[in-house]
């Protein structure tokens, strides 16, 4: 997808820490863990994890969508907007 970044997610669903808990290693390598309220059914637990990340780089929600993993844990975000300034923001979470 052009104008944005993509970045891999290890999702937590029905968490008792909700947002983002930091970094570890998955399957496709490096990334971000989040956890959420919200169970993994009717894709509830997918609109809070793309919520979280989100509020977590101040974009709209509707900036972030889940491209791979939809039934996952493990997915792929791709969140729209300026790539410099995204990944900046993603640096320092």
């Amino acid at each position: 997808m052009p104008g944005g970044v993509s970045v891999t997610v290890k999702v937590q669903p029905k968490s008792r820490r909700p947002g983002i808990q930091g970094r570890s290693e998955s399957a496709r390598g490096p990334c971000l863990r989040i956890g959420v309220n919200e169970p993994p059914e009717d894709g509830r637990a997918n609109r809070a994890v793309c919520a979280v990340l989100a509020q977590a780089l101040h974009v709209p929600t509707s900036a972030v969508v889940v491209t791979l993993g939809q039934t996952s844990r493990d997915k792929t975000l791709h969140i729209a907007g300026n790539p410099l300034l995204l990944i900046e923001k993603l640096e320092i979470l």
